[in-house]
């Protein structure tokens, strides 16, 4: 008998196998980090840090765990998120997504604006409650249930758990420090679990760069004491048998338990592309777990993790390829695009011009910490190009229009159409590093419109225009490094934003955007 159970384990191991023979990482790309994912039934669900940019914390559902597709935003109102002049990567940091009782809950820090806090749906897709804060300090906090208790947990000094009364946020015990990690520095992305009658507590240390790396210690009693794996770190690219993986910076990560038994782990890292440099942000990986009875966790076997990914998998279940481009004829932008800090959406129309996007000037420009005109979606591959065709209308010399590359206030790429005093109009590109502006070149143009594009691979953004949408004429190149976050320091990534402002507060200028074609490139 022990012997037919040998041979049907090593069957289905092998159908299992056949079925699915690996994925590509990363499992959803460009600037989202610190993934939190939880399963109901067979679906997952999972969000990630969306920092200044609204509406806040994309939510995203699979099958697999490896085919994502975005859904959504928890934090879709004013009322829920507020992010007024608040800084370059600040606002929401480190979500947690959990499932209780028919319920989803989202867990997070606004930096710049009350602290930590929790928002709850019975439908990820669509809206979600106004916030209920916790007066517990720190940032990167998530919740616990057991026993008809919830648990916050977040950190400060330490990793910190208090008992809180869910309805209302209310600690119902002191906040008591339960583990400080190995000794690396930042000890952070507290994830609690339990397996086996023990409670495991996985975090992050660090500092979310090079050094990255997850590690976890363990307890038969929620509160401690917490001994730390032998083994640690469980994953990290910070060795030397990591040291030429295209993969760094790996670490704040979640575990979760797959519907066929297996155990998976979601982590951020990012991908250096010119000379150690990456503009993408960090973005989402996956990696199998090992995870025996009464055992630690083994990530990948050895801690580390590859962008070709040649292990089993749960079935594929392949989802619709994403159309990166928009021809904004929808009644309003879709969930990949997303605007700097709360808007105001008076500057904002796709109404106003039947099949564009209309965005008025404003005095706001890209190099404040406020709400310029603007609209983005993330770059997500090395080698792409991005296309718009503007129109810029009720112009002077004092307005703009056009299309950027955009990490900061202290760092953008802007092309851009503008009007001279001559009444003639010009393409302009200009560079944004520091407290150097530098326009790299200008070119007269017959009419009021333009087509726009950029061009990114490993080593530079290149910009191009065009009258007639089919010969496009190079104006300039220059570097990544500018808008990396070695450069200038953040935990986001580079938007390619639309947008339109002023030097004149009284401007009645506006720019038609037709259409946004974005498209990986070999």
């Amino acid at each position: 008998m022990k012997r037919i159970i040998h041979i049907l384990t090593i069957v289905l191991a092998f159908y299992r196998f056949a079925d699915a023979q690996g994925y590509k990482n990363p499992v959803i790309s460009g600037f989202h980090p610190d993934p939190s994912v939880c399963r109901v039934g067979n679906d997952y669900y999972l969000v990630t840090s969306s920092f200044e940019y609204f509406p806040g914390v994309p939510v995203f559902h699979s099958k697999d765990l490896i085919n994502w597709t975005k859904i959504g935003h928890c934090l879709t109102r004013p009322s829920q998120l507020k992010l007024d002049k608040c800084g370059s990567s600040a606002g929401i940091y480190a979500p947690t997504i959990r499932y209780h009782e028919g319920r989803f809950y989202m867990v997070t820090t606004n930096v710049s604006a009350g602290g930590n806090f929790y928002v709850h749906t019975d439908d990820p897709a669509g809206e979600w409650s106004q916030p209920i804060f916790v007066e517990q300090g720190g940032i990167d906090p998530t919740l616990y249930f057991e026993d008809g208790k919830s648990y916050f947990i977040s950190n400060g000094k330490g990793i910190t758990i208090s008992e809180i009364d869910l309805k209302t946020g209310k600690r119902l015990t002191e906040s008591k420090i339960v583990w400080g990690g190995t000794g690396g520095r930042y000890p952070e992305s507290p994830h609690l679990y339990k397996k086996d009658g023990w409670y495991y507590m996985l975090i992050s240390e660090g500092g979310t760069e090079y050094g990255h790396k997850m590690t976890i210690a363990r307890s038969r009693s929620i509160y401690g004491p917490y001994d730390s794996n032998p083994a640690n770190p469980i994953l990290t690219h910070i060795n030397e048998n990591a040291q030429s993986n295209p993969i760094q910076g790996t670490g704040h990560g979640d575990f979760v338990q797959a519907h066929d038994g297996s155990w998976w782990v979601v982590f951020l890292g990012f991908r250096p592309q010119s000379l150690l440099h990456h503009v993408l942000g960090r973005e989402t990986f996956l990696a199998p777990v090992r995870w025996d009875t009464n055992a630690w966790p083994v990530i990948n076997g050895n801690g580390t993790v590859d962008l070709d990914m040649k292990v089993p998998t749960l079935p594929l279940k392949p989802v619709k390829q994403p159309d990166y481009s928009t021809s904004f004829n929808e009644s309003k932008l879709g969930v990949d695009w997303v605007y700097l800090r709360n808007p105001f959406i008076k500057y904002y129309s796709l109404t106003e011009k039947k099949g564009s996007l209309r965005l008025k000037s404003s005095p706001i420009t890209l190099d404040e910490h406020d709400s310029p005109t603007f609209v983005g979606r993330r770059q997500e591959h090395i080698d792409f190009s991005a296309t718009t065709l503007l129109s810029l209308k009720n112009a002077t010399e004092d307005d703009q229009a056009g299309i950027t590359a955009y990490y900061s206030p202290q760092a953008h790429y802007d092309l851009f159409l503008k009007k001279s005093k001559d009444g003639k109009h010009k393409v302009f590109l200009n560079y944004k590093m520091g407290v150097l502006n530098h326009l790299a070149n200008e070119v007269e143009i017959p009419g009021d419109h333009v087509y726009l594009q950029v061009k990114g691979d490993k080593d530079f953004y290149s910009f191009y225009y065009s009258i007639d949408g089919k010969e496009f004429k190079f104006l300039n190149k220059i570097n990544v490094w500018y808008l990396s976050s070695e450069t200038n320091g953040g935990f986001t990534g580079v938007l390619l934003g639309l947008y339109a402002q002023s030097k004149n507060k009284n401007t009645k200028a506006y720019g038609d955007f037709d259409e946004f074609i974005y498209k990986p490139t070999l």
